[in-house]
């Protein structure tokens, strides 16, 4: 079916105009102005913080941090555009700090002529330290204004005297309404005109696996234009070029960890339909199912521990069908355990004994193991008295030896599990208060008679 109101060669004329430049759509598209900028509402709607700076001109450095496809160079551009300053753009990818030194050179004359210079830095997590470090001095003595754009946690991949020059704006994934109606104007471009009725659902289609990423949609849109099969797009003119399209998922950067706690703490919070979708979208962008078991073995034993001691094995057994079978079985495997780990019984007494265990020997000294715990392997080490005085749990009442001590002397004696009342551990919270209180009702006792002993010893005539 073809649209009877707009001649088919009306419609190639729009994208042959446009695309005379050979540029793609995304980058004839780029806003000239804030008002194009479809999101990022919290930074540049009315009264928002980036938009007062950029309309008042008072320009300070500055890091866009956000996913791919956000703004950052069109906000970048933008803002040297409205404020008239100079703009100098750079790649961490393609320059070093010969183009650095260029680029402040470039500064320094522009300065001359009483203009400001707005240096932008693309993938600036991707220098290193020592050229991160080369623009310290001209960022500190007002040569360059600088923004730089990075999809990495500014935190983590850029340096702490950088960071503290500038301020950071978190730019986010658009949603399908800012997507949407970047794809319109995409599509106006290309057909001059509006969407047909029976392609919206393409440009939902677009929108939805584009997954927050405008430069995305737009190239999707270009692609399926060119190659469609009538005067207007069609469903099976996007469904050929998507295939099994993978949404968004870094592997080494922020959505990645930001992903693995998500599902961590809806394990965690008990949610196992939350968490069965943190692991869908998981394995959906790509994650490998085997460092998915190995984080849920963390949970098992984090947040689970004693008070589920079964948590733990079902998900070794889910690990290694995932490594024996792979998926589709696997990853069943997998959503078995999560489920089971998000309903069990939850407790944290292991991690916190096992932390507080080693912050003690980590503020100690090596102290050596008390003599009645030292096994008499040899003759001299029976002679020097090891494990002279130690007593055999299995021959007490219990199983027990009431107010035997384990630790160091010069350490103490240290309380590091406390169970929870939750699942197992109640049992064995139960078990080990009354263990305590024997010890307690032994050391009593030792006190007692060791009093009867002093009285005793009192009362006898001194000799010399």
């Amino acid at each position: 079916m073809t649209d009877t109101s707009v001649p088919p060669q009306d419609l190639l004329s729009g994208v042959t105009a446009a695309s005379a430049s050979g540029q793609p759509l995304a980058a004839r598209m780029r806003p000239q102005t804030l008002e194009e900028i479809s999101g990022q509402d919290h930074l540049l709607g009315h009264d928002r913080p980036l938009r007062l700076l950029i309309e008042q001109s008072e320009l300070h450095s500055l890091i866009l941090w956000g996913p791919p496809g956000t703004g950052k160079t069109t906000l970048a551009r933008l803002i040297a555009s409205q404020c008239q300053a100079h703009f100098i753009a750079l790649s961490a990818v393609l320059s070093g700090v010969k183009d650095i030194r260029a680029a402040i050179e470039e500064a320094h004359y522009h300065a001359q002529k009483g203009q400001r210079t707005l240096l932008f830095v693309d993938e600036v997590h991707r220098f290193n330290k020592s050229q991160q470090d080369a623009f310290l001095p001209h960022v500190e003595d007002g040569t360059v204004i600088f923004i730089g754009a990075t999809t990495e946690n500014p935190s983590f991949e850029l340096n702490a005297a950088l960071l503290s020059r500038a301020r950071v704006y978190v730019l986010k994934a658009l949603d399908l309404v800012a997507l949407d109606e970047i794809l319109v104007r995409g599509l106006r471009m290309l057909a001059d005109r509006l969407p047909r009725s029976e392609e919206r659902s393409v440009l939902e289609t677009i929108a939805k696996a584009s997954d927050g990423d405008a430069r995305l949609a737009l190239n999707l849109l270009e692609i399926a234009w060119t190659h469609r099969s009538a005067g207007y797009l069609a469903p099976e003119d996007i469904a050929s070029i998507l295939g099994d399209h993978a949404r968004r998922f870094d592997k080494r950067g922020d959505v990645f960890f930001d992903q693995i706690s998500a599902l961590h703490k809806a394990v965690r919070g008990s949610s196992p339909d939350a968490a069965l979708y943190w692991l869908a979208r998981m394995i959906d962008g790509g994650c490998d199912p085997l460092y998915i078991a190995r984080r849920l073995i963390r949970m098992a034993t984090e947040d689970i521990g004693n008070a589920d001691p079964r948590a733990l094995q079902l998900t070794l057994n889910a690990w290694d069908v995932q490594r024996r079978l792979g998926p589709p079985e696997g990853e069943l495997a997998l959503a078995q355990a999560v489920v089971y780990l998000a309903v069990a019984a939850k407790s944290n007494a292991v991690y916190a004994a096992w932390q507080a265990a080693r912050e003690v020997v980590a503020s100690g000294g090596s102290e050596a193991v008390p003599i009645h715990l030292r096994n008499a392997a040899t003759t001299l080490m029976k002679s020097l008295g090891y494990g002279e005085t130690y007593q055999y749990a299995h021959d007490f009442d219990e199983g027990f030896v009431p107010g035997e001590r384990y630790f160091p002397e010069a350490v103490g004696e240290h309380v590091f599990y406390e169970p929870t009342e939750r699942g197992l551990e109640a049992k064995i919270r139960e078990k080990l208060v009354y263990l305590r209180k024997l010890s307690a009702a032994s050391a009593f006792q030792r006190y007692e008679d060791d009093a009867v002993l002093e009285d005793s010893g009192s009362n006898k005539p001194k000799t010399s």
